[in-house]
């Protein structure tokens, strides 16, 4: 005991405590790339800098009122650093801000230029932003800037809501919109449902084992904290997470692994009746169509024939059919003639190299049957089926059983 007490009466050792509680208190740091960080930093230079132009603009160069509201700089963080967080959509920034705004007015005509006004601003604001939906950090300090902001803005009134804090913050607004959605990051975040591919009640495939929405509503619900993340995008880290491990379990089987090698394929010019054998003799149900370097340009299925010949009413089946495969004599045709001319142009291909995990979304949620394989080189290597990657799943299922034996 007495040890112990020389040791915390040891200035190292205290001087060591003190270091390591700084330590924990520091965040983890973040996973974010260069490319990301400064992505985020360009955008709220534009965003400020184009912000405060329209501004003085719009207010014209003798307003009383400041072209720009210092919490804007919050905002901004939120915009192009986090846009995919509920606190920086639309409705959360315009919404938030405004209403803040008009609380802080009234906070400053009922209490005048207090503390307890400013106080009572924030308080009223978090609350306000919280029965309407439209949490956003910066309104809190925008509801204290009506209050304390000083004899122009106190001299505005409630139209400080609308110059300059609508204003910035629509402006603000459109130019996060054009910024993020150019640098291919989606906004705004819209909510997404789970939905079948038959438009039916049943969640996607790959939803149906682990967790599901309801899961994550009910520990989301015991958490009682407000996250900083979008829900939609929360589920996905965790899906994403599974299929990691998924990963791990099965080590490493690639599309190479399990794919065809021995591929039909057919060329644009290539005639229907001859595609339309093909796919009756080998049993398949599509067949890629390749240049001469043996690159994906199209792939051709039962569905396009059936689209194309107008098979969607059953009467005169056969004779249809019949009919749009067979060669137009002479050299104008009124139909299709080649596999170029009814092949799906847009094309989902895999990599050789590419876990048989990330096949999963592919073949169950989206409902592609099939899905052309290319080597590094971008040259078809191989196809892969829906009954390949079920065979794949279930083989490591059997080798996973017999190791726990």
């Amino acid at each position: 005991m007495t040890a112990f007490k020389g040791r915390l009466l040891c200035p190292e050792f205290r001087l060591t405590r003190f270091f390591q509680f700084f330590r924990d208190c520091l965040p983890r740091p973040m996973a974010v790339s260069r490319t990301e960080r400064l992505r985020a930093c360009c955008g709220t230079l534009i965003g400020i800098f184009l912000t405060a132009l329209a501004s003085r603009l719009a207010l014209g160069p003798d307003a009383s009122l400041p072209m720009l509201i210092a919490p804007l700089g919050a905002s901004a963080v939120l915009l192009f650093a986090l846009p995919s967080s509920p606190l920086a959509q639309p409705w959360s920034v315009l919404g938030g801000n405004v209403l803040s705004a008009l609380i802080g007015v009234v906070c400053f005509r009922v209490a005048g230029d207090s503390a307890l006004a400013a106080a009572l601003a924030g308080s009223c604001a978090i609350a306000a932003m919280f029965a309407l939906r439209c949490l956003h950090p910066p309104g809190g300090a925008i509801a204290v800037t009506a209050v304390l902001g000083g004899p122009a803005i106190h001299a505005a009134g409630f139209g400080f809501a609308l110059a300059p804090v609508a204003v910035n913050s629509v402006l603000m607004l459109i130019v996060a919109l054009v910024f993020n959605n150019a640098t291919r990051h989606r906004y705004p975040h819209r909510h997404q449902t789970e939905a079948s591919k038959h438009n039916t009640g049943d969640a996607p495939p790959s939803n149906r084992l682990g967790f599901t929405q309801g899961d994550l509503d009910a520990v989301l619900d015991k958490y009682n904290e407000v996250l900083d993340v979008n829900r939609d995008d929360l589920g996905t880290l965790f899906m994403q997470a599974e299929m990691q491990a998924y990963r791990r379990r099965y080590e490493e089987i690639t599309c190479a692994d399990i794919m065809s090698r021995d591929i039909v394929t057919v060329e644009f010019g290539t005639e229907l009746e001859e595609a339309w054998m093909l796919l009756r003799k080998h049993k398949v149900k599509a067949l890629p169509v390749v240049d001469r370097a043996r690159r994906v340009i199209g792939i051709v299925t039962f569905v396009d024939f059936m689209k194309n010949a107008n098979l969607d009413v059953y009467d005169g089946f056969d004779t249809k059919l019949r009919h749009f495969i067979r060669r137009t004599p002479g050299l104008h045709a009124e139909k299709a003639e080649v596999v170029g001319q009814i092949m799906t142009r847009q094309v989902r291909t895999v990599r050789d190299d590419m876990h048989i995990v990330e096949l999963v979304p592919l073949l169950s949620d989206i409902g592609l049957h099939h899905v052309p394989v290319l080597d590094s080189e971008r040259r078809l290597a191989g196809m892969i089926t829906q009954s390949d990657l079920i065979a794949a799943l279930y083989r490591g299922r059997l080798v996973d059983t017999a190791v726990a034996a």
